[in-house]
C-alpha cells in the first residue's frame, strides 16, 4: 500500500524529528540552552553591575571568585551526570591520556605561544589611549586580584574554569554535538567554538571573536590529542597570566606613581596656603 505523497513526506520529516531527539536528547538540549543564553547573560549582568561601582574590594572580588567557582563545578558536575547516563565514554568526553608524548607537546606548544601572544597584546593595550580600551582595562584592573588573599582564591578559579569550562564546550559539547551530527568534527569544532565564544560575551565584539578563534584552537588541539589535558593546561596557565601577570604591568609603574602623589602633595600645600 503507498502512501499519499504528501503523508509520505510528514512521516519522513515525523521519523526524522524522532531521530535527532534520540540522538540530542532534552536533557542534552536543556544544558545547551543553558550554555547559548544563561551562561551569557549571567556573566554580562554580573560584570556590568561590578564595573558600574566606583570601587571593588578583595571581599567583592572574593566573593565573585567564590560564587563562580561553586557555579563551574555544579554545572560540569550536571553535564558529566547526564553524559553518562546518555552513554558517553570517557573517550568520547576526552577524559583520557591517550598518547602522552604528543599532549605533552602540544600542551606546551600551545600554551608557549599563547602567553607570548597575550603578552604582546596587553603591552600593545597599555599602549593605547584609555578611551579605546577603557571596557577592557576595567575588567582588568576591577575584577583581578590585588591582594595576598584574593590572589589565593583566583588560583583556585582559574584552576576551576580551565577543568570546568573545558569540560563544558570541549569535552561534553563536543562530544554531543560529535555525535548528533553523524562524526562530525568540523560541526563538533565549531558548535564548541560558537558556545565559549557567547561565554565570553561580556568582553564585546573583539572578546567574542577572540574567544571563538581561541576556542577553535582547544578544540583542535583536543581532536589531535584525544584529549582534554593540553587545552586545560594552555587554558590554567593563561588565564593565571591574564589575573597575576598582566594587570599589575598595566596598572601605572612606582616612579609615575611617586610623581602624581608629589603633584597631589603640592597641589594641597597651595590650596592650604
Amino acid at each position: 500500500m503507498r502512501l499519499h505523497p504528501l503523508l509520505s513526506a510528514s512521516n519522513r520529516c515525523f521519523h526524522l524529528w524522532v531521530l535527532s531527539h534520540s540522538i540530542m536528547p532534552w536533557d542534552f538540549i536543556l544544558i545547551f540552552a543553558a550554555l547559548a543564553v544563561f551562561v551569557p547573560w549571567r556573566s554580562s549582568v554580573r560584570i556590568r553591575q561590578l564595573l558600574a561601582r566606583p570601587s571593588i574590594s578583595a571581599r567583592d572580588r572574593i566573593f565573585l571568585y567564590l560564587s563562580t567557582i561553586v557555579f563551574q563545578w555544579v554545572a560540569a558536575s550536571v553535564a558529566l551526570w547526564r553524559s553518562i547516563e546518555r552513554g558517553l565514554s570517557r573517550q568520547n568526553l576526552g577524559l583520557v591520556c591517550g598518547n602522552t608524548g604528543r599532549i605533552i607537546l602540544v600542551a606546551l606548544g600551545v600554551t608557549s605561544l599563547l602567553s607570548l601572544l597575550q603578552w604582546m597584546g596587553f603591552r600593545r593595550l597599555r599602549r593605547q589611549p584609555v578611551p579605546q580600551s577603557s571596557r577592557l582595562r576595567q575588567i582588568l584592573i576591577k575584577l583581578m586580584p590585588e591582594q595576598r588573599a584574593d590572589s589565593l582564591v583566583f588560583i583556585f578559579l582559574v584552576a576551576t574554569v580551565s577543568i570546568c569550562e573545558e569540560f563544558l564546550y570541549r569535552g561534553f559539547a563536543f562530544a554531543a554535538v560529535f555525535r548528533a551530527g553523524g562524526g562530525s568534527i568540523f560541526l563538533a569544532m565549531i558548535c564548541s567554538a560558537a558556545l565559549f565564544s557567547l561565554a565570553h560575551s561580556y568582553q564585546g565584539v573583539q572578546g567574542l571573536l577572540n574567544t571563538f578563534f581561541l576556542g577553535l584552537l582547544f578544540a583542535a588541539c583536543r581532536t589531535w590529542t584525544s584529549s582534554l589535558l593540553p587545552p586545560v593546561a594552555a587554558h590554567f596557565v593563561v588565564d593565571l597570566m591574564a589575573g597575576l601577570v598582566v594587570p599589575r604591568a598595566m596598572r601605572p609603574d612606582s616612579a609615575s606613581e611617586q610623581v602624581r602623589r608629589s603633584h597631589s602633595n603640592l597641589l594641597d600645600m597651595l590650596i592650604l596656603t
